[in-house]
């Protein structure tokens, strides 16, 4: 069987939309109605990012948002299909508490927070949403939590390498010392 696939290109990311809200507002000749979308995308191997736009129609305003998270991609740390450490983090008023999970666990989270994880490709985490219900403010704590890995990440590579070049530094230092005494 073959399959056509002219003109078609595969698509780097998989798009999830999380919300869609109607939203007016009222000017001299009565409302104009807009419409707002929050997407996420993802990989599944790492990368993930979040959208929010206005537009006209609801094609419009998803396009925009797809766009707009396609700018806001951010990378992750994934150990083992589950996240370094446990983390609380806050954004607005929503609270976010995210676990590592064993092997075999799959996500155990809600909406939105599910949606983040599974595109981000994170197989086994426990979420759970502490504060607000606000699917925006809890996307934007999610990837905020799992952006702190990555930083804790590069930070302790960091830590290492300046451990390493200072061990070289006092091993020349020592091999000079050698050099002059045995002279």
């Amino acid at each position: 069987m073959k399959t056509f696939n002219k003109g078609r290109q595969e698509k780097e990311y998989i798009e999830k939309v999380i919300q869609i809200d109607r939203v007016s507002r009222t000017v001299k000749g009565g409302r104009r109605i807009r419409f707002r979308a929050l997407v996420v995308i993802g990989n599944s191997k790492g990368r993930v990012g979040m959208g929010i736009a206005k537009g006209q129609e609801v094609v419009l305003a998803i396009t925009k948002a797809i766009n707009d998270a396609k700018k806001n991609i951010v990378d992750i740390t994934i150990v083992d299909g589950t996240i370094p450490h446990q983390i609380k983090i806050k954004s607005g008023s929503a609270l976010i508490l995210l676990k590592p999970a064993r092997k075999g666990t799959s996500i155990i989270a809600g909406g939105s927070v599910r949606a983040v994880l599974e595109l981000a490709g994170l197989k086994n985490v426990v979420g759970k949403i502490l504060g607000s219900s606000n699917k925006i403010n809890n996307v934007r704590a999610t990837i905020m939590a799992l952006q702190q890995f990555q930083e804790k990440k590069t930070t302790v590579s960091k830590i290492k390498e300046t451990n390493k070049d200072n061990a070289n530094i006092k091993i020349s230092k020592e091999n000079q010392n050698n050099e002059t005494s045995s002279n």
